[in-house]
């Protein structure tokens, strides 16, 4: 475990071309309430699957995850669970950083399960992005207000403020903030979630990425750049909102080498 100037538990996760074709990882360094697991990847990309070793966030934690990708290197990132939100003792936020940075060539594919914000909590999330010239990204956020059993019970979400920062070849290509939840100005008003429960988006660079179905409350963004998009969209439960992300990827290479076409779902259960 790395413990940084701020007293934050930092895990690391490092990616290079092994040489024959495929991708190894030289680091690969679980912290707090992180773990990494390696699990079996497919063609040249790596796979890790994070692992929530306790019950965190908790209002007063501080943790960060850094991955680096070397040129050429390839890696696929997903999560074991959804991550919840829960609150401290104290009354005290919870901090959340992820930086991650590609060097030429390098692919990512980033996409961890829902996080969920349960009554009483506040994280402050930030995703900081670092790519070289060349590289490629496919990086999904997703994030639910609250867990069934407090809307159940008529208890208000928990909080949720987020930062998106993303860098391409020393030049800033997207800096956004969303604040949602209890105490954020107009979190639930039309001109924000509208009475959804769950906000994800999908940023793609050097991947295609098709538009959401008619009807959805969702709005596809071209970004400055080749192939960089944005897509931010709403939908009253999770499951609601992994469809119609998953819709968006129509033809995103999914890391194995080769570029197969993704049928696209409807929005809905």
């Amino acid at each position: 475990m790395t413990i940084g100037p701020d007293d934050r538990s930092t895990a690391r996760i490092t990616a290079v071309r092994d040489g024959r074709g495929g991708t190894a990882l030289p680091v690969l360094d679980g912290a707090g309430p992180i773990a990494l697991r390696r699990t079996s990847g497919e063609g040249s990309a790596a796979r890790v699957v994070v692992v929530g070793s306790m019950a965190a966030p908790v209002g007063g934690d501080r943790f960060a995850l850094v991955a680096e990708l070397g040129s050429g290197a390839r890696l696929v990132v997903t999560s074991a669970a959804a991550t919840v939100s829960l609150p401290g003792r104290t009354g005290e936020t919870a901090s959340y950083d992820l930086t991650i940075s590609l060097e030429g060539g390098a692919q990512l594919d980033w996409h961890p399960e829902p996080v969920i914000a349960a009554t009483g909590s506040h994280l402050l999330m930030t995703t900081r992005v670092r790519l070289a010239p060349g590289a490629r990204l496919r990086l999904r956020e997703e994030q639910v207000l609250g867990r069934h059993h407090d809307w159940a019970r008529a208890a208000p979400p928990g909080r949720l403020t987020s930062r998106l920062t993303v860098h391409r070849a020393g030049r800033l290509l997207l800096d956004q903030q969303t604040d949602l939840g209890p105490g954020a100005p107009g979190w639930d008003g039309p001109a924000a979630l509208g009475g959804h429960r769950a906000i994800g988006q999908l940023l793609t660079v050097g991947h295609p990425a098709s538009a959401p179905p008619p009807g959805a409350d969702a709005a596809l963004l071209a970004l400055p750049g080749t192939e960089a998009t944005l897509l931010t969209a709403l939908a009253p439960d999770a499951l609601t909102l992994r469809r119609l992300l998953d819709g968006a990827c129509s033809t995103a290479d999914d890391g194995t080498g080769s570029e197969p076409d993704v049928t696209r779902r409807p929005a809905g259960p």
